[in-house]
């Protein structure tokens, strides 16, 4: 009888044993089969992170394209400024008394605000002065630097030679010229609207 009780102690205590290493790994494979058998909750959370992912993405990409149309458009505002600027100083150092007409007219066709207005004005005396003397100017612009700049106006500095000769010096004189031009954006071009001479 004794044998027989060891017997089903025995048998009891493995029983009770196995069945509590078995039941670990069925709850296990019980909670992976309830979350397989909810495809569409996992379809769901899929989706939700994929909208998230491709929002996240597509902000990214329009602020970086705004970035990159923003610094082309300023490199293009500062190319034409200073494209009108060279302009601009070319032609204020560049008259000849044999056609002084048509250089004063270039000079105007860049110009607005005050420095037209006093060009304009003293066009008739400066005509008679370099008829007169009978001057030739050349101008070459050697430098040109933006200082400040924004979406309508702008100032530049410029470095601009000139050979000028005239009834006192036949033979020319070199000179230099340190100009501050503010500009303006007037029906999209960029005019001259003062000129200083700064050195």
């Amino acid at each position: 009888m004794a044998a027989r009780r060891t017997d089903g102690m025995s048998g009891g205590l493995t029983a009770r044993s196995a069945g509590g290493l078995i039941s670990r790994p069925v709850r296990a494979l019980r909670r992976l089969g309830a979350r397989l058998a909810d495809p569409a909750r996992n379809g769901r959370v899929m989706a939700a992170g994929l909208a998230v992912a491709t929002a996240g993405t597509s902000a990214l990409a329009l602020w970086l394209g705004l970035q990159v149309y923003e610094q082309r458009a300023t490199e293009q505002r500062h190319q034409d400024i200073l494209a009108a600027a060279r302009q601009s100083a070319l032609n204020f150092t560049s008259l000849d008394y044999r056609h002084y007409g048509r250089d004063s007219e270039n000079v105007l066709k860049g110009a607005t605000g005050d420095f037209k207005k006093q060009f304009t004005a003293q066009t008739a005396q400066l005509t008679k002065l370099v008829a007169k003397n009978k001057s030739v100017s050349k101008g070459q612009v050697l430098e040109a630097g933006i200082t400040r700049a924004d979406e309508d106006s702008a100032r530049v500095l410029v470095v601009a030679d000139s050979k000028v000769t005239n009834t006192a010096a036949p033979d020319g004189q070199a000179r230099t010229y340190r100009l501050q031009l503010d500009l303006e954006l007037k029906n999209g071009r960029w005019l001259t609207s003062g000129v200083e001479f700064v050195g």
